[in-house]
């Protein structure tokens, strides 16, 4: 196949964004239908598409630019997030999100899957870039406390790109390419060592939401549309914790092991403290992803594969929590947590897609999560697979799996059976229902046929190598062994609510990034606060100066009036002093405003490159 043929038959965010300009002008229901059946379609690519295939094309002068390219690894995201953007979009339908606000998310998507196949690092850049760009669009169109939260978020990731970029230079510096794996001594491909690891690392590291680079994460994705909260619970997160294995597929990354344990306990604490439903599962995100990057930092070729199947099946019962939580606040109204109670009665298909959910999560046997972390948690223990120096790391995978536990624990007892529900609500729309229950089955599925989730991940497959005791040597998931742990945990955590559950709802915290990070938190909240206070009083000043001349120059006379009996103000509004005729000032306030907005853009890039060319000299 011809990189033409392959770019236009099989580069699947050409898909999404065709799908996204269908959604713009179809009827509502045939432009929905239109982005799911896109979604579907990466899904195909991904699972039908042989590894290996890729399309070369020239880019910038570079004639070895990767734009596509399958392999084991792109094959098990690119169809977790094919799989479950499709029903994302049946559950935004159903749950009354614009045309709009699904456009962009399919924008977002398309971006993040492009990440996913590209196949050398300059692509992988742009794409990048252009993940930020599209998820703060999304947040912001949401509008209200959304907007503020994502300049900050916008902040965030922007440092985080800015961070990639110096990597990616220096690694081309270093190694005379972008393909991945060209150039460098790991046989499957990496970051250059040295300073390109270092900068990857904290890049990589801010979307991945390292401790004390996340505060985006639970500021952020409590605040938008509920079917935007589903989109972004998934793509940004793990399509990094996935361009974090590219960057270092090797064994032996300790630190990175021991962030990620640090991660499981530290976001599934702070889950355990929030009483807003989406801040819980944001801080699980960080949690779960945590699991991620340990089994990235051990590089086993089972915590590996681990790795890459709890990325998979976090897709999926990580959305299928936000759907579920989503369905409440769509109709109940309510957030707050402590505010609920009795909704099983009310909304019983709304609590099977939570139970589905909050089972996999915490790793109950017969669920997706039991197989994934397990596979994680064998890679750590030095009593099976992990080495000496990775039993601490054992230990706090153990520590956040209690707290994960605890967190859904709780979350299901106060929505779900903690007294009597007040009030009379409906139970999911039909496409929630649809989407929450296709997706919960899938969680079963794949851990009842775990079988097949094992063989599908990238190095397993044709070798039986399986985990946990069994016959013949080989390792098995369902082993004695393992259902003792899992039992012992689920017992630990029972208890453990029992005796917190009264102590833990009178704790009523501010945000914990405020007491553990406050530094980089208020860092961020207040250069974000000057930053926009600063161009809205210019932007203010501005505007009422054009709108004054414009009244001025149509109303010369009463101008003149004017001025011989008292001082203009020329820098506020005067709409209620201009005449009927005397202009449309919705419209200069649009040319006033993209006007600033340029000249501060073009000042701002002026600064930047004076600054550039004075360090450059020096």
């Amino acid at each position: 196949m011809t990189t033409i043929e392959a770019l236009t038959v099989l580069y699947p965010p050409a898909l999404l964004l065709v799908a996204a300009l269908l959604m713009l002008v179809l009827p509502r229901a045939l432009g929905f239908a239109a982005g799911a059946l896109s979604l579907f379609g990466v899904l195909a690519i991904s699972l039908f598409v042989p590894a290996g295939e890729h399309a070369t094309i020239t880019f910038l002068g570079f004639s070895d630019v990767q734009l596509f390219f399958v392999d084991e690894f792109s094959r098990v995201v690119g169809a977790g997030l094919g799989f479950l953007g499709a029903f994302g979009v049946v559950y935004a339908y159903s749950s009354d999100a614009s045309r709009g606000m699904t456009a962009i998310a399919l924008a977002y998507m398309a971006s993040c899957v492009a990440a996913v196949f590209a196949g050398d690092w300059l692509s992988l850049l742009f794409m990048w870039e252009l993940m930020a760009v599209t998820s703060t669009v999304l947040v912001w169109h949401y509008g209200g406390d959304a907007v503020r939260a994502g300049f900050r978020y916008a902040i965030a990731h922007g440092i985080g790109g800015v961070l990639v970029m110096f990597a990616v230079v220096a690694h081309y510096v270093a190694v005379d390419s972008f393909v991945y794996g060209v150039g460098v001594s790991a046989d499957n491909g990496g970051i250059g060592a040295g300073l390109p690891a270092v900068l990857a690392a904290l890049g990589i590291g801010v979307n991945c939401a390292f401790i004390g680079l996340h505060t985006w994460l639970p500021d952020t994705y409590p605040r938008p549309h509920i079917a935007a909260s589903v989109f972004l619970s998934v793509f940004t997160t793990k399509t990094s914790a996935y361009v974090l294995y590219r960057a270092f597929p090797e064994e032996g990354f300790l630190l990175l092991a021991y962030m990620g344990g640090a991660m499981a306990v530290y976001g599934a604490t702070f889950a355990l403290l929030q009483h807003d439903m989406r801040a819980l599962l944001s801080y699980h995100i960080q949690a779960q992803v945590g699991y991620m990057v340990a089994g990235i930092g051990v590089g086993t070729t089972l915590a590996t594969a681990g790795a890459m199947g709890h990325l998979l099946n976090n897709i999926l019962f990580k959305s299928l929590l936000f759907m579920a939580v989503g369905v409440i606040i769509y109709r109940t109204g309510e957030n707050d947590l402590y505010k609920l109670g009795g909704l099983w009665r009310e909304m019983p298909l709304t609590a099977i897609g939570f139970a589905l959910g909050a089972l996999s999560i915490t790793a109950m046997p017969g669920f997706n999560g039991y197989v994934s972390k397990g596979m994680i948690l064998d890679a750590a223990d030095p009593h099976s697979y992990g080495a000496p120096e990775y039993q601490y790391l054992y230990y706090l995978l153990l520590l956040g799996a209690i707290g994960t536990l605890l967190s859904f624990i709780k979350l299901g007892y106060y929505a779900f059976l903690h007294g009597e529900s007040d009030v009379e609500v409906a139970d999911a729309k039909t496409g929630q229902t649809v989407a929450m229950l296709a997706v919960g089955g899938a969680c079963l599925f794949l851990g009842v046929w775990w079988q097949g989730l094992v063989d599908f991940l990238p190095g397993i497959e044709g070798t039986h190598f399986y985990y946990g005791e069994g016959s013949e040597g080989h390792l098995h998931p369902y082993s004695l062994g393992h259902l003792e742990e899992t039992a012992m945990l689920l017992a630990v955590s029972l208890v453990g609510f029992a005796v917190i559950r009264k102590p833990l709802s009178k704790i009523d915290l501010p945000d914990p990034a405020t007491v553990v990070v406050p530094i980089t938190y208020y860092t961020g909240r207040w250069s974000m606060l000057a930053v926009t206070d600063a161009f809205s009083a210019v932007d203010r000043i501005v505007v009422g100066f054009v709108t004054r001349c414009y009244w001025v120059g149509n109303n010369p006379t009463l101008a003149v009036d004017e001025a011989a009996h008292r001082l203009p103000n020329w820098i506020v509004d005067v709409e209620e002093r201009r005449p009927a005729d005397g202009g449309r000032p919705s419209t200069i306030h649009l040319r006033a405003s993209i006007g600033t907005t340029i000249l501060l853009l073009t000042l701002l890039l002026t600064v930047i490159l004076w600054l550039l060319v004075v360090w450059g000299g020096s």
